[in-house]
Formats: structure tokens, sequence, C-alpha cells
């Protein structure tokens, strides 16, 4: 009997041994599923399949090797839309306030290399690749107006599930994000403007911009550098993969009649933007200049403005480190005020 009773408690603590290990199994498979963000954002999202065809293997390649300067976990991903595939990054906690990023001309989501780590941190980022320019989106048939494109964008917030949000965007992306505004003004949390092209004012049509329009039509890896000394304050300081895939994007764009549309916007059009609204220009922005500050205070209900020193139009690379303070300030202290 006394035998019977010593196994009996022996077998009762290797049980109780092996439940232990398996609760600590469980627990530090939880731990690391909550510290594996990589991880968590595969299983949100499911697999990304690389579509690519021979003519764009160049350039997705060099896309591809930009975005090896992400510096945080993301994953990429393909949305069906009416208008065709809809190419997007995904980044930051599943639960964080949604930050939607419109890039500036021929730049790709993979401008935001300097930007995506501090923007991702507490917040859901979403990067999307303009469906008429290089990049990974891609167009099935034809987009006949600017309405198109907005439903277009529609369609992906609609997918996303993300009912009210903010827009990040970057030069001509700035304009973008003002048009989609105007057309969804209850869906648009807040507004950041990196140096918006054609926005507030005309864009100066000095020697600086005619360089500009020479290599856009007739892109050569000679003026390149000379072309984006123009944009920025200090080019050495963009990352040579960047500045190569944004060279091939050059060579493959094709002119949209978009562009032709990005006109000015009317006061009662500004003014009729109620959500805040950040404005950012750099003190050697060849689009922008004081006067697009006067008018973004004078028209817009809730805006803040800044000029950031030693940046040209690039500002979001030429002082990344002030750029994403800024943006993130304005977001908390909106934050902040949407609660009270």
């Amino acid at each position: 009997m006394k035998y019977i009773a010593l196994i009996f408690m022996v077998l009762v603590l290797v049980g109780c041994e092996n439940d232990n290990k398996s609760h600590q199994k469980v627990i530090g498979q939880q731990a690391e599923n909550q510290t594996d963000p990589q991880k968590q954002l595969e299983e949100e999202f499911g697999e990304y399949n690389e579509e690519v065809t021979s003519e764009d293997l160049e350039y997705y390649k060099a896309y591809n090797t930009t975005l090896k300067l992400w510096k945080t976990p993301f994953h990429e991903l393909n949305v069906k839309t009416s208008f065709g595939k809809a190419h997007i990054i995904v980044s930051g906690p599943k639960n964080g306030e949604p930050l939607v990023l419109l890039h500036g001309l021929n730049a790709s989501s993979t401008m935001w290399y300097p930007n995506i780590t501090a923007l991702s941190q507490n917040h859901r980022v979403y990067a999307i690749d303009n469906l008429l320019e290089p990049g990974k989106s891609r167009i099935e048939g034809e987009v006949k107006d600017m309405m198109e494109m907005v439903s277009w964008y529609n369609e992906i917030f609609d997918q996303l599930k993300l009912e009210k949000f903010t827009l990040i965007g970057a030069s001509k992306g700035g304009w973008l994000a003002i048009y989609i505004a105007l057309q969804q003004k209850a869906r648009i949390k807040n507004i950041v403007l990196l140096s918006p092209a054609q926005t507030f004012m005309w864009i100066n049509p000095g020697s600086e911009m005619l360089a500009n329009l020479t290599y856009t039509l007739a892109p050569k890896r000679k003026r390149l550098h000379g072309v984006m000394e123009t944009m920025s304050v200090d080019v050495d300081k963009i990352e040579k993969s960047y500045i190569e895939q944004y060279f091939i994007a050059t060579q493959k764009a094709t002119f949209s009649k978009f562009i032709l549309q990005m006109t000015p916007y009317s006061d009662n059009e500004l003014k009729s933007l109620t959500m805040p609204v950040l404005l950012l220009i750099g003190d050697n922005d060849i689009i922008n200049n004081e006067k697009s500050i006067e008018k973004a205070k004078e028209l817009l209900p809730h805006s803040e403005t800044g000029m950031i020193k030693n940046a040209g139009h690039f500002l979001s690379i030429d002082q990344s480190e002030v750029v994403n303070k800024r943006i993130l300030q304005f977001l908390s202290l909106n934050q902040e005020s949407s609660r009270h």
C-alpha cells in the first residue's frame, strides 16, 4: 500500500511538472506572438504574392531593394479593385490610429523610408502606390477622371475597413489628399501636407522648374543629380538605392492627363475643410514659400503650419527627424482634443 501511495505521488508530481511546462510553453508562445509584429501582420493579411511581368522586373528589383531601408516590420498587400490592383505597404500595430500615406510624383511608397519607423510605432500605417504611376499598383482599363481616382481610393479604404483616418500627402500626394478630403470630409480625421504641389499657389516657373520639366520629358542619368539638387538641400543624404529606383521610375513614367487638372484650390474649397490640417514646407522649397503658409493660416479653419530649416521640397528626407516629430506632435495633440 505504501508503494502504491508513493507511485501515485510520483505520478502526480510528474503530471504537475508537465502541466507547468505546457502552461509555460503557452505563455511563451503568447509572448512571442505579442512581440513579433511581422508574424502578426502575416497572420492578419495572409501571404503576399509578387506579381511581376518581365518588363517590370528591373523596377520591382529596385523597389524591393529600397524596401530593405524600412527598419520596421511591414507587410505588402494587394487589394483588388474595379480599376485594377492596389498595392499597399502596411506597418504598425493593428489597434493603432490609422494613417494613409500618399507619395509624391513617381516616388512610390518607398519614399517614406526615413519616416515609417517613427510613424508606425503607435499608428497603423497604410502606404498606397498610386495607380497611374510607377509602383506596384496595376491599372486595368481606364480611369476617366479624378472622381474615378477618388472612387479607387474609396474602394481601398472600404476593403481595409478604414472608417476615419488621417491622410498624409507629400508634393502631388498633398494635392491629392485635399482632393480626397473635399469628397470625403466625414471620413478624414486629420490632414498632413508636406510641401503640397499646386495646392495653395501656382508653381513658380523658374529655371529650376524648367530643368525638372526637361528631365521629366527626357530623363537622362547625367541630369538626375542636378535635378534632385533642386528638390533637396543634400542629395548625398538620400539613399542610393532609392535614387536608383526613382531614376528607373522616371524612365517608365508616362504623362498623365490628370497633371493638368492639378490647379490651386479655391478659397471656398479650402475654407470648407474643418478637420485639423498641418502644413510643412522647406525653407529652400521650390514648390512652396511663405505665401502658402499665409494662405493656409487664412483659409483653413484649423491649421498648423511650419517652415522646416535646411530642407528643400524633399523635406521628409532632408529633415526626417524634425518632420517626424512635428507630425507626431500634431497627431497626438488632435487625438487628445478629440477625446474632450
